[in-house]
């Protein structure tokens, strides 16, 4: 009997050992451990949101990854550029349907994942999903809302209360966001920052050698890279915007030859047509949330770059919506907010 109770107990700790390694073998994916990055991103483009647990695993792994990015993160072609998303999750479906899924696909996403939309947490969370899982072949950058302040006003913040009960999960993406990179350059030949340029800022070094790890502040050469619009006025301007500087094409140009680039990639506008050439094409606005805030009528575009640095845009409008939006608990006001341009 004593020999029969032995082999009982071996047989259960064999078991037993069996399911563990199976457990370990399912929680790593793509050589990171502890997550099923795979099984994610499936639930998360069904628009099911992680639970708190998984988020806090995937922005620890997504804050590794990040760290090991330059200010000014060096992006291979051929990469399919993204502009402003704000949180309209099937349009970033549609977008994915348009363009292709990650790996096949590289993508450059600059910022701007959060406020504004309904789908807010899923989107940041399949965003930084794709880095993690894919961390050459995905690069997101710090737009001016992926930061504690505006988050706070226009969306982000309610919306993780409302879906998890608490803030904890919008404290967890608003401290990885002090990681995410300042700018992008393709092929060291356009440069991607998600708003614009700065006064305080003549080169890329300079860039690189700034301090990124923290909130956007309300002045300086990072919130101007967050924040900055070009205009049709020659010169530095005064931003209607609060934040950051209007900027005209002779800056556009003087930074181009000073650091080698061709021309300046930028989101952070709202443009009917999707994207929109400025600076005698020296600078080119992309926005990708068509039917911006479900009411301004735009279309929304990608811009493809080839092996050859050959640009190609491709627009398209909102995709179907998927049962309205009745029973989410939002209101929905028509006033427009003083920052909304």
């Amino acid at each position: 009997r004593r020999q029969c109770g032995l082999e009982r107990e071996w047989v259960r700790r064999l078991e037993a050992w069996r399911g563990a390694r199976s457990e370990a073998e399912k929680w790593t994916v793509g050589g990171v451990a502890g997550m099923d990055l795979d099984a994610w991103i499936a639930k998360l483009m069904e628009c099911r949101p992680l639970s708190e647990t998984e988020v806090r695993v995937l922005c620890e792994k997504a804050r590794e990854a990040l760290s090991r990015d330059a200010n000014v993160r060096t992006v291979r072609s051929p990469v399919t550029i993204v502009g402003d998303i704000h949180g309209q999750f099937h349009d970033l479906l549609e977008l994915f349907r348009i363009g292709g899924h990650a790996p096949d696909t590289n993508y450059l996403f600059m910022g701007d994942y959060v406020d504004r939309g309904y789908y807010s947490v899923e989107c940041v969370t399949a965003v930084v999903a794709l880095k993690v899982r894919y961390p050459e072949r995905v690069t997101i950058l710090r737009g001016n809302h992926e930061s504690r302040q505006i988050t706070q006003v226009y969306g982000f913040y309610d919306e993780c209360v409302r879906k998890y009960g608490n803030a904890n999960v919008w404290k967890l993406f608003t401290d990885l966001f002090d990681y995410l990179p300042l700018a992008a350059s393709v092929d060291e030949r356009l440069f991607c920052p998600h708003g614009g340029l700065s006064p305080s800022l003549d080169t890329v070094d300079q860039i690189l050698n700034l301090d990124r790890a923290h909130e956007v502040p309300h002045e300086g050469p990072i919130c101007d890279l967050m924040w900055s619009d070009p205009d049709d006025r020659l010169g530095w301007g005064i931003s209607p915007r609060g934040a950051g500087y209007t900027f005209g094409q002779d800056i556009s140009e003087k930074f181009a030859h000073e650091n080698g680039f061709d021309f300046i990639v930028r989101a952070h506008q709202l443009v009917m047509e999707g994207y929109s050439w400025t600076h005698d094409n020296r600078l080119v606005t992309v926005f990708s949330a068509p039917n911006y805030c479900y009411r301004c009528g735009n279309m929304a575009a990608i811009m493809e770059v080839d092996e050859h640095l050959a640009t190609n845009f491709i627009q398209f409008d909102p995709a179907p919506r998927r049962g309205g939006d009745a029973g989410l608990g939002i209101e929905v006001t028509q006033q427009t907010p003083d920052y909304f341009l």
